[in-house]
């Protein structure tokens, strides 16, 4: 099956700075026309060339020579043509006349012709600027097409030029000085329904301005829920006053996806497959972008888009986005997580004028964190840790290891530690139900589960505190959890906070909140295979049951929960990224099936999702009925399972 970018949504877009002349647009063509050419090898679908980049910002007054502008047009048509031929869609810069006046255009070109014409709106005129010298802002406009080389052309900045075949492709213009006012075109535009913005500018470079552009390409796009394209005019540009760096940027909702050497004299190109599907997506979900839609409608003009094969899909895939891949960005997001859920627990304690928590200890990960964020809770509020009663709970799964690290960790950070054998309270239970014992079945497990919780409940009770939850959001987006046991508590820390991410929440208090022998416990307990131990262990004492290689591993159900929760994504395009994220690790046949099963789940166990404890929200991810997700408890997957079902017989595996 020939599948291409636009199937799941993605546009290959790039942003040229190429080699020019001042007013040598023979010279400038001959460039443009080698970036169309390297574009067209990039696969590239779409380019952005900067503002009046036929003939070169700095013209000045020979913006006024009727010898140029007669070029300009020319070269307009010739660049038409080759980009037809390549069957690259390209936008650039050119000065025309329109009526009386001469403007300062954005040329939107598309199968061999000219599409449309967007002047820029807002001409910089103080301290280095002249433009209202030589050009006339598209205020002055008076008419909404112009005739061309026999065709009629649309004009005007209400033009939005929508791909065939592609609908979730409209791009919107805007020229340098635009996105640099009150009110940027660009807004008005994103309203209207473009998904991807592009700037043609000639921006010259000045201390400090290299870091304000950046942040201004990313802060629109994010706020516009858009992908915004930036092509800059490079140093080829005249040098009498200014100096100009070619400093172009490609980014995608506050994400920066690629940016453009600066100072090179020699024609620079950088290309990014953007996710417009995504910018759809987000806008659906987003109903302040609903609130803010545009008064006028705009113009479509619609043109052909030169597919581009999924095969040559080049943006990187992480494959724990809920983790980043830098040592200092990773760092900072764990204090701002531990700083959240260790304020949300401190205001509950505060609200509720409590001085006593119960928490269940197993040497796990998830109660680890738990216990880590109490203690914290109790620094900020001046509280005794002696008021944090840590219960573990022998079962018949326990083993030495967690046991032992478990207790040793209560006993490190100073807090209370009862330890209360289960087994006799389970086999008892066991003959009151008539379940047999060597049956190790879901009651078997489940009913360990709810005796751990009836005991921490009723200590609760018995010192007059709040039990404080350990499950995290991957346990609950898959239902690992014993409905009216370890599902309930008081106040989940936790809950908030994806498995992928515990770990390194853990090793972060290992490095940066605890010390001593707290510290090498936590390292310990970070290396410790993930189990509820609700099954004997091995023969030589170690965890015989694996989460993992029951409900899948949580790095993929990680991946699978971010991008059908967070971005929405059907199952077909989480399959595409998942194929390159963990390209090497996992085949696809196993990643279909790990999505099926999470699927599977995701949707029957949404009744224990529909009366969750309360506990804080920490990222974009959150599954509180009471907050991000409300979905009824017995909704069908068929859909989602049909199109896997489709992806399996059309797989090549």
């Amino acid at each position: 099956m020939n599948q291409t970018l636009s199937d799941f949504g993605y546009l290959r877009v790039g942003v040229a700075s190429p080699a020019l002349r001042v007013a040598d647009v023979a010279y400038n063509l001959e460039q443009m026309s080698e970036a169309v050419q390297v574009a067209r090898e990039r696969h590239c679908q779409l380019l952005i060339f900067p503002e009046l980049a036929i003939t070169g910002y700095t013209c000045a007054d020979l913006f006024l020579q009727s010898l140029l502008l007669d070029a300009a047009g020319s070269a307009l048509d010739e660049l038409a043509v080759i980009a037809g031929q390549k069957g690259v869609a390209v936008v650039v810069g050119v000065p025309l006349a329109v009526g009386d006046r001469l403007y300062n255009c954005a040329a939107f070109l598309a199968g061999g012709r000219l599409r449309g014409l967007v002047p820029k709106q807002y001409l910089p005129n103080s301290q280095e600027f002249y433009e209202k010298r030589w050009f006339a802002p598209a205020s002055l406009l008076r008419q909404t097409s112009v005739a061309w080389r026999g065709d009629t052309v649309p004009v005007g900045t209400d033009l939005l030029f929508q791909a065939e075949g592609f609908s979730a492709c409209r791009v919107g213009i805007e020229i340098c000085e635009d996105a640099w006012t009150v009110n940027p075109p660009s807004g008005r535009l994103a309203a209207q329904g473009a998904t991807l913005l592009v700037n043609l500018s000639a921006s010259p470079e000045i201390l400090g301005k290299e870091r304000y552009r950046r942040e201004l390409v990313r802060s629109q796009s994010a706020r516009c829920l858009a992908v915004y394209a930036y092509a800059s005019a490079g140093p080829g540009e005249s040098t009498t006053d200014l100096v100009f760096s070619g400093h172009s940027l490609i980014a995608e909702n506050g994400q920066l996806l690629a940016e453009s050497e600066r100072f090179s004299f020699a024609s620079s190109l950088s290309c990014a497959d953007v996710d417009l599907g995504r910018m759809v997506s987000e806008r659906l979900r987003s109903s302040s972008f609903a609130d803010a839609a545009a008064d006028l409608p705009p113009r479509l003009v619609s043109f052909p888009l030169l597919t581009a094969p999924a095969a040559c899909f080049a943006r990187a895939v992480p494959a724990m986005p809920f983790v980043p891949g830098k040592d200092d960005e990773r760092a900072e997001r764990c204090r701002e997580i531990f700083a959240l859920q260790t304020t949300g627990l401190a205001k509950r304690l505060l609200h509720t004028a409590t001085r006593q928590v119960v928490i269940g200890i197993s040497g796990g990960l998830d109660s680890t964190l738990a216990l880590l964020v109490i203690c914290r809770a109790f620094d900020r509020l001046e509280l005794p840790r002696s008021g944090i009663v840590a219960v573990t709970m022998p079962g018949f799964g326990t083993t030495e290891r967690t046991r032992s690290n478990a207790v040793g960790l209560a006993q490190q950070l100073g807090v209370r530690l009862r330890t209360i054998s289960i087994d006799a309270a389970v086999r008892q239970h066991f003959a009151d139900i008539g379940h047999p014992e060597e049956r190790h079945d879901i009651t078997f497990e489940n009913a360990q589960a709810r005796e751990r919780t009836q005991l921490l409940m009723d200590i609760a009770n018995q010192v007059g505190g709040l039990v404080i939850g350990t499950g995290d959001l991957s346990e609950l987006a898959l239902g690992w959890c014993t409905y009216n046991g370890d599902h309930m508590s008081m106040y989940a820390v936790n809950s908030g906070v994806p498995k992928t991410l515990v770990r390194y929440l853990v090793e972060w208090c290992a490095e940066e909140e605890f010390s001593g022998r707290s510290a090498e416990i936590l390292h310990d307990i970070c290396t410790t295979p993930v189990s509820p131990e609700l099954l004997p262990p091995a023969a030589n004492g170690e965890i015989e049951q694996r989460t993992e290689e029951q409900v899948g591993p949580y790095l993929l159900h990680d991946f699978f929960l971010f991008h059908a929760l967070r971005l929405q994504f059907p199952p077909a395009k989480i399959l595409f990224l998942a194929e390159r994220a963990f390209a090497g690790s996992y085949s696809p046949p196993q990643l279909r099936r790990w999505l099926r099963l999470f699927y599977q789940r995701f949707f029957a166990q949404q009744f224990k999702r529909s009366c969750l404890p309360d506990g804080p929200k920490v990222g974009s991810v959150a599954l509180s009925p009471r907050g991000d997700w409300r979905m009824p408890s017995d909704a069908c997957a068929r859909l989602w399972l049909e199109e896997l079902e489709r992806l399996d017989g059309n797989a090549g595996d």
